[in-house]
């Protein structure tokens, strides 16, 4: 029962993160999806620092963790499908990490305090984790569990996501649409986490 469930977490965990963060910004005065980054919305001094992870962070973490915990009990697979599995699994405690500390109100701080410092390595944590996953998808070998076709996809969906991320760090950098490009370039992640889950149906 509990793993027919699971296997569609990685789904749930998409519909839940788009519906999530724009519940929290219909709270947030003024919030700009386009301009400002998800993790604004749980800033600290924000108007939504304790609703938002509430929201989001807490219940998306266990989702992925449910999802990572899936991919790692799957019998008669590539050990890289196992290994992805954990992947998703810090992907989802680097989740809960950086909604418990939240970011600076002020993203481009010269001075970020401890729990932005906090925030922002569970966020590289969570970035890299979900590059890496689909990366080891693609490079297994070709089985029923895991068709040519979603290693294909795979393969789009990573380049995809640090296609945008360098739009990202250009954002960052003139401080204009960050938002916007962050959005895309996790899109893809979350993206690949659900086609998965259709797969593995």
């Amino acid at each position: 029962m509990f793993k027919d469930i699971a296997v569609y977490s990685g789904l749930i965990a998409t519909v839940w993160m788009f519906v999530g963060v724009y519940i929290a910004g219909r709270f947030y005065t003024g919030y700009s999806h386009f301009k400002q980054f998800c993790s604004e919305l749980g800033a600290s001094g924000s108007p939504t620092e304790k609703l938002s992870p509430l929201i989001n962070n807490y219940p998306l973490g266990f989702l992925f963790c449910v999802f990572g915990w899936y991919l790692v009990q799957l019998p008669n697979v590539s050990i890289l499908v196992n290994i992805s599995g954990w992947l998703v699994v810090v992907h989802g405690i680097s989740t809960w990490v950086a909604g418990y500390f939240p970011m600076d109100e002020d993203p481009f701080t010269n001075n970020p305090t401890l729990s932005c410092k906090i925030h922002s390595l569970a966020g590289v944590i969570m970035l890299l984790s979900l590059i890496a996953a689909p990366i080891l998808i693609a490079v297994s070998p070709t089985t029923e569990t895991i068709p040519l076709y979603f290693r294909a996809f795979s393969v789009f969906s990573v380049v995809g996501a640090v296609y945008y991320l360098f739009h990202l760090a250009k954002a960052i950098k003139a401080q204009s649409n960050a938002g916007l490009y962050q959005r895309i370039s996790y899109g893809f992640q979350l993206v690949w986490l659900s086609v998965f889950s259709l797969v593995l149906v």
